[in-house]
């Protein structure tokens, strides 16, 4: 794809050495060229990108075409590396929304929050499970707390009145 801008013709894949207005030397590839914007992408011998607005330009030499424009389609991209953090930040994305209760108040997820701080948390519907075994049933107080081993159900007791504590101190305050 060819563009012509002020008298400069940036082809995707063509080596350019660019003096800018601030006297800046930049030689590289072209990779990209948005029209709309004006936006030249190019790349050094260090794998540097740059995006350079062409109102920046002030002279621009051509220095070859690369051979092989198949390459330029991501040729500085880890596209194997991307691919992973994307699924990475969709199971975060995935676990964060199940963090979030539906059809509860705002309390019962500062509830859940605080428990989640110390104990293995989950929703089930609006109830809060906690440790696969104890189960904090609305309106979430100490009282509500039901099953798992005594100990569990103490602790997660303790924890609860604890945070109600702080969130009535919070509200008072």
């Amino acid at each position: 794809m060819e563009v012509v801008t002020g008298g400069a013709d940036y082809v995707v894949g063509c080596r350019l050495a660019i003096k800018t207005t601030l006297g800046e030397d930049i030689e590289g590839t072209v990779i990209a060229y948005d029209n709309s914007s004006k936006i030249e992408g190019s790349s050094g011998a260090r794998r540097d990108l740059r995006f350079l607005k062409v109102n920046y330009v002030k002279d621009v030499t051509l220095l070859g075409q690369s051979e092989d424009l198949f390459e330029l389609k991501n040729p500085y991209l880890d596209m194997a590396s991307l691919r992973n953090r994307e699924e990475a930040a969709i199971r975060q994305a995935e676990a964060e929304a199940e963090r979030i209760g539906v059809g509860v108040t705002q309390e019962a997820q500062d509830i859940f929050d605080a428990l989640s701080k110390t104990l293995p948390v989950r929703w089930e519907k609006t109830a809060i499970l906690v440790m696969n075994d104890v189960r904090v049933s609305h309106p979430y107080l100490p009282d509500n707390v039901l099953g798992g081993p005594p100990a569990a159900n103490e602790r997660v007791r303790k924890v609860l009145e604890l945070e109600r504590k702080r969130l009535q101190s919070r509200v008072s305050g």
